[in-house]
């Protein structure tokens, strides 16, 4: 009989976590193949054959989008040259000329694909999910990848998602894992803890596992990889969460009803709604992506079509397919550029695009949120990791056989990371420009005798013109966006009306305008940092709301700040037009602790929220699986399981342990002669201690974690004293 943990307290939850009979941890495994692919070679041959005939590729859109740039960026460089040209140009106005082309390529391109966007959710065309189904077939496996999180929240989040699939009245073609690469042994513990209980509480037919990686090999990816290769073969389909990850049962049912229903799917990508979450920083955004993200996502699904992108998570994906062509190799060389592909989720998307399976976003689908970093440090932390993964994709840009769209999706991503700091250059080159007319003397001499001198001038009425059309083509997918939202009288009142929506959409373009020079600092300092070689390795997000201590903003901010300070002097000295044109981005960085701090500001962030501000339509209605997942995350982190050491937690719960120990992969004895120094120095150090807590003040994180991994170790700890 399923044990019911509705009504206990942390105290007796910790003393009936573990049932005497014990279910294995995983189910039989199902192997599938996962060959490695290869990036340099590919034949048309070992594309997949359908007998279906292949869906129209959307070539008119294309046009529309790729077109429309083109012909916005030749007016905006005609523009440029006409701002530049107006007597002598000379190689810094030259190098102006072609930064700014080069920018305003990028941002064009991203309007003209939010204006396609915006007449398709106008006009109401693009894809729609299934709407009625009436029994799915296949069986799918829903898989959340962790990695030293909280367990009050992503098992909470997984038993959310469970009760609204089980809602549905098609729970029982879905199985549940959680794939453990947590390398701190306190949340490895905390994870097994949290698994035994919730299994007992669902009962028999729980369908929940659980997986412990020892060595997280390539990271994600690796992780995905493991499951698929070892148990993949039992499923048609997965669908791939992130630790933050919440989607609806009626979401996953119709996103699994989609990919039935079409024999030629490989990926389906859902449009991850934002929430939860009442930081400053976590509201703008929160603000910013359901006001514009689905004008932009609904374009970029629109021109792709079939050769759409992955985004890691919120995705279902055909198992089978993605062993046969997924199987990542080793870029050549060491990181940043080389080892194993970080950014894996566009490189997956390619490969199965390149087999001819389709990937392809639904991006009307409701019921798929995901929250956002707390602060803008939080931000930038992920931020560099994501940097070092696009730019990486310069390595595989050039892969045999990949689509042209693809192509487009792996240069849109190294882009967005480039701009940051070809914007810098283009701020430089224009002080440059502005001292050379200001303190350089004019050639009175020039080559062709002129009877005037000669030095760098500018066109200032068409220079401003020129900025407000960069202004209006940057801030288009946030107008057009508004402006949908206006429209659509459910949304507008459930934001809080027509005023309050378009001041909070002022306040957003605002706070954002001032946190965008700190950004591209960041962004051109990541990339440089790359450049040169340095690798960002892999650390776990933080995901709550909650300030950083005023010292670690100070230093991570202060260059910053004295930039903005000398940027601002100097520019001053040099033409009181030309602090005038900067003072956006002096402002910005001058204030870069303070906004710092504000981002992350929890009291900022919920002063907002009573006043009605950056509220959203999921904030005013709140999901139903929000709110249950919330619930259970604060009875989850009443239990403590996250604050407790795990040899502690395994010294006092001898029945735990043998569980532990249960889940533990068997190995093959040790050969005479192997040597493992954190084995010998964890066996020495328990040895020499005589009370647990002497161990635990002498074992390093990494030896604890031998010591869990290992049954002889793991022996001679439980015998110490406690």
């Amino acid at each position: 009989m399923a044990l019911s943990l509705d009504a206990l307290t942390p105290e007796t939850a910790r003393s009936v976590d573990h049932p005497r009979k014990h279910q294995p941890a995983t189910p039989v495994e199902s192997r599938l193949s996962m060959p490695t692919q290869s990036l340099s070679r590919w034949s048309a041959a070992e594309k997949q054959s359908f007998a279906s005939p292949a869906p129209r590729t959307p070539y008119l859109a294309r046009a529309f989008v790729f077109g429309g740039a083109a012909l916005l960026t030749a007016y905006g460089a005609r523009e440029m040259y006409e701002v530049v040209s107006v007597s002598r140009t000379t190689l810094l106005q030259y190098g102006l000329f072609a930064l700014f082309t080069l920018n305003f390529s990028w941002i064009a391109l991203a309007f003209t694909s939010a204006l396609l966007g915006f007449f398709a959710l106008l006009f109401g065309l693009a894809k729609q999910p299934p709407k009625a189904i009436e029994r799915l077939s296949s069986r799918t496996a829903i898989v959340m990848p962790v990695y030293n999180e909280s367990t009050a929240r992503t098992f909470a989040a997984l038993e959310a998602i469970r009760e609204s699939v089980e809602k549905t009245g098609h729970g029982a073609v879905f199985d549940y894992f959680v794939l453990s690469d947590s390398t701190s042994p306190d949340a490895w513990i905390a994870e097994e803890r949290a698994f035994l209980r919730l299994r007992e509480k669902l009962g028999p037919d729980a369908r929940l596992y659980y997986r412990h990686r020892e060595k997280n090999h390539h990271r994600k990816a690796g992780n995905i990889a493991d499951f698929v290769t070892r148990w993949g073969g039992a499923y048609e389909h997965m669908i791939v969460l992130d630790a933050d990850s919440l989607m609806t049962g009626d979401c996953i049912v119709r996103l699994t009803a989609a990919m039935e229903a079409d024999p030629r799917a490989g990926i389906i990508q859902t449009l991850p709604i934002i929430l939860n979450r009442n930081t400053l920083l976590a509201r703008l955004q929160q603000f910013a992506a359901r006001m514009a993200g689905p004008v932009i996502a609904t374009g970029l699904a629109v021109w792709s079509g079939r050769d759409g992108n992955y985004w890691g998570h919120n995705a279902i994906i055909r198992t089978r397919a993605f062993a046969a062509h997924c199987g990542l190799p080793d870029l050549k060389g060491k990181p940043p550029f080389g080892g194993h592909v970080l950014s894996h989720d566009f490189v997956e998307a390619a490969l199965m695009r390149r087999a001819g399976w389709s990937v392809y976003m639904l991006p009307e689908l409701e019921g798929s949120y995901e929250e956002s970093p707390p602060s803008l440090i939080d931000l930038s932390v992920r931020d560099r990791r994501w940097c070092q993964g696009n730019l990486q994709h310069s390595r595989i840009i050039g892969a045999r056989g990949l689509r042209l769209a693809t192509r487009q999706h792996f240069a849109t991503g190294i882009m967005s990371y480039l701009a940051s700091p070809l914007w810098l250059l283009q701020l430089v080159v224009g002080i440059a420009l502005v001292l050379q007319t200001t303190y350089i003397r004019p050639e009175y001499f020039s080559r062709d005798f002129r009877l005037f001198p000669s030095w760098p001038r500018f066109d200032p009425e068409r220079a401003l013109w020129l900025f407000g059309i960069t202004m209006a083509v940057l801030l288009a997918p946030k107008i057009l966006g508004l402006i949908l939202m206006l429209m659509d009288g459910a949304k507008r009142r459930a934001s809080g009306g027509a005023i309050r929506l378009t001041l909070s959409a002022l306040i957003e373009i605002v706070l954002s305008a001032l946190i965008a020079p700190i950004l591209m600092l960041i962004q051109s300092g990541s990339v440089f940092q790359i450049l040169i070689g340095g690798d960002t390795g892999w650390n776990p997000q933080r995901r709550d709301d909650g300030s950083i201590p005023l010292r670690d903003i100070v230093r991570r901010h202060r260059w910053h700040t004295l930039l903005g300070i000398v940027t601002g002097l100097s520019a001053f000295l040099i033409a009181t037009s030309l602090f005038l044109w900067m003072s956006p981005t002096i402002l910005g960085l001058v204030l870069a602790i303070p906004l710092s701090w504000l981002s992350g500001s929890l009291a900022a962030g919920l002063a907002l929220k009573r006043l009605g501000l950056l509220q959203t339509p999921d904030e005013y209605l709140p999901p139903a699986i929000v709110e249950r997942a919330n619930q259970l995350q604060r009875e989850n982190a009443a239990l403590g399981y996250d604050d407790e050491e795990a040899l502690a937690v395994l010294h006092r719960d001898r029945e735990f342990r043998e569980l532990h120990e249960a889940m533990l992969p068997h190995r093959p004895h040790r050969l005479r002669g192997e040597f493992d120094s954190d084995r010998v120095m964890a066996e020495a150090k328990i040895i020499d201690a005589e009370r647990l807590d002497e161990a635990l003040a002498w074992l390093k994180p990494r030896e604890r974690m031998v010591v869990l991994n290992d049954r002889a170790l793991l022996s001679l700890a439980m015998r110490l004293k406690s």
